[in-house]
C-alpha cells in the first residue's frame, strides 16, 4: 500500500471493514500496535476498547486500554483515557453489547 492509501489510525479505527490492527506513536515516540477491540460511543463522544499486541508492563495479559477521538489544535486525535469513571463507563457500554449478541461477560 502507498503512503498516499496509507489510512490514519482514526480512519482505521472508524473503518468497519478494517481488519488491521492500529499502529500508534505512544508519547516517547515509540511506535506501538494495538488490537481492536470495539467502538462504543458516549454521548457525543466516540471510544475505543484496544488491547496492546506487545506486553505493556502496566496492563496484565488480559487488560485493554480505551482511547478517545479529540481534536486537539483542529486535527482528530486518538488519546488515552485515564479517568476511571470514563473507562467504566466504556466498559460497562461494552458489556451491555456483548450481552445483547447473547455472549456471557465475566465483569470484573
Amino acid at each position: 500500500m502507498s503512503k498516499e492509501e496509507q489510512k490514519s489510525p482514526i480512519e482505521m479505527l472508524l473503518d468497519e471493514n478494517n481488519t488491521e490492527n492500529l499502529k500508534m506513536y505512544d508519547e516517547d515516540n515509540n511506535l506501538v500496535e494495538f488490537e481492536q477491540i470495539a467502538i462504543i460511543p458516549i454521548a457525543d463522544k466516540i471510544y475505543a476498547i484496544l488491547k496492546p499486541v506487545e506486553k505493556r508492563e502496566d496492563l496484565d495479559d488480559d487488560q485493554a486500554i480505551v482511547v478517545a477521538v479529540d481534536t486537539i489544535d483542529d486535527e482528530d486525535c486518538l488519546v488515552e483515557v485515564y479517568d476511571e469513571e470514563i473507562i467504566d463507563k466504556v466498559f460497562d457500554e461494552y458489556y451491555e453489547l456483548l450481552k445483547e449478541e447473547g455472549i456471557k461477560v465475566d465483569e470484573e
